[in-house]
């Protein structure tokens, strides 16, 4: 029996993708470990293995499709003596829906709140559309039977019901008690946004899967995580002055040290002294990590990505700094494994390179904390002895789960990293 080719969950987060390039074609025989196609993620371009041996009889979804969701069938392979007639008419398309007067089965529950039973149209038909189109339609008060569906077979899905105007009247239950709160208006469509902008010259950048997937996450957790913020200052003289020795004997090895290399290592002992914030947060619990997993932020184009450096604290310089390079190589090459940019407790985004002098990070899920790291300044300071001097003052702000890590205790976090950065040569203990 034709076997159906899946597009395939290529790391533990991922819902869709994009097949980026088919490497076989109709009628190519394949082996199982043969590389098939490539499929781009929110984060990387990888490689798609065959798990069966057979003859590629149908190539359902053709290259560069967008958004294509997981286990959907995407190619069909053919066994020893079966032939394309074997393949059924409609595979690889979703069943037509149930126009009867039998009720079809229900859709699977979505997280959250239960969305409203399928309305009916006035002839008593049933509409059809998806359980956040008619959880949406009901809290905005809408009339699913007024609106078209562009989904398949006419379902009506949630870019149909976002942005449409709610009736002018609600339920007295809705408004009784509420009659001087303002009204609820729904945020404008994508559409009606565009719409603004028809005489101005501008261009349209279609979104990739890496650019959704920032900004869904992004936008979760600027919602959904409590921050607050501990700023420092930190004294960089001493570190620089360290830094201009090591470099100079390492020379020979071809090894320079970066700034970025001793914020890595001061941030992972740091963790090590201050074992209570290295944690994530896990829903209903908070799990507290034992090795310091330090993410880093790298840009790229279009996006960035925090490739992690796991057990930081065991490492040397060299080794961090030798590692980072490799990872930020691949990270901009978009070569990642999953492996290599997920998990981690603390993150570490660095913009001093540009010369920006201080800004709050937003944290990413599940991490419970994240270090923004400014441009190391040369300003004037009030020295030990009070006289006045000159030093080299970097800026930082540390971005709080108060979920996971209170007051204190980030401010105790924070300052283990500063006194491991102003003390460099304690790091090397």
């Amino acid at each position: 029996m034709p076997t159906e080719i899946l597009m395939p969950a290529l790391s533990p987060t991922m819902e869709e993708g994009t097949l980026a390039k088919w490497l076989v074609k109709e009628g190519d025989t394949v082996s199982s470990g043969d590389i098939i196609a490539e499929i781009e993620t929110d984060k990387a371009t990888m490689e798609f293995e065959a798990v069966d041996e057979g003859t590629i009889g149908k190539i359902i979804i053709t290259e560069g499709t967008e958004g294509i969701k997981v286990n959907t069938p995407i190619a069909v392979l053919l066994e020893e003596g079966e032939s394309e007639t074997d393949i059924p008419a409609k595979t690889g398309q979703k069943p037509p829906q149930n126009t009867s007067s039998e009720t079809p089965p229900a859709p699977a529950p979505e997280p959250g709140p239960r969305a409203p039973a399928a309305p009916k149209s006035d002839s008593g038909d049933r509409i059809f559309a998806s359980p956040l189109a008619r959880r949406i339609a009901a809290q905005n008060n809408l009339d699913l039977g007024q609106i078209k569906g562009s989904g398949p077979h006419g379902r009506i899905i949630r870019a149909d019901v976002e942005g449409t105007p709610t009736q002018a009247a609600a339920p007295a239950s809705a408004t009784q008690g509420r009659a001087d709160a303002p009204p609820s208006i729904p945020p404008a469509s994508s559409g009606q946004i565009a719409k603004t902008y028809t005489d101005r010259p501008h261009k349209e950048v279609p979104l990739d899967g890496m650019r959704k997937t920032i900004a869904a996450r992004l936008t979760e957790a600027k919602q959904q995580i409590p921050h607050f913020y501990l700023r420092r200052d930190i004294q960089l003289d001493a570190l620089l002055k360290f830094r201009a020795d090591l470099n100079a004997q390492l020379d020979a090895r071809g090894i320079k040290l970066s700034v970025n290399d001793f914020i890595i290592k001061a941030c992972a002992l740091a963790l090590q002294q201050v074992p209570a914030a290295n944690a994530v947060w896990a829903g209903d619990r908070i799990l507290q990590l034992t090795p310091s997993d330090v993410a880093v932020a790298v840009a790229i184009e279009g996006g960035l990505f925090t490739p992690v450096l796991k057990d930081a604290e065991k490492k040397t310089l060299t080794t961090l700094s030798a590692e980072m390079k490799d990872l930020a190589a691949r990270a901009r090459d978009r070569k990642l494994g999953p492996h290599e940019y997920q998990g981690g407790s603390f993150a570490i985004s660095n913009l001093g390179m540009f010369g920006v002098e201080n800004f709050d990070a937003v944290i990413n899920p599940p991490h419970g904390a994240i270090l923004a790291v400014g441009a190391g300044i040369k300003k004037p300071v009030v020295g030990p002895d009070g006289d006045l001097t000159a030093a080299t003052i970097m800026s930082v702000t540390l971005s709080v789960d108060h979920r996971v890590i209170d007051g204190a205790l980030g401010a105790e976090l924070l300052a283990a990293i500063k006194e491991n950065l102003e003390n460099p040569m304690v790091m090397l203990a």
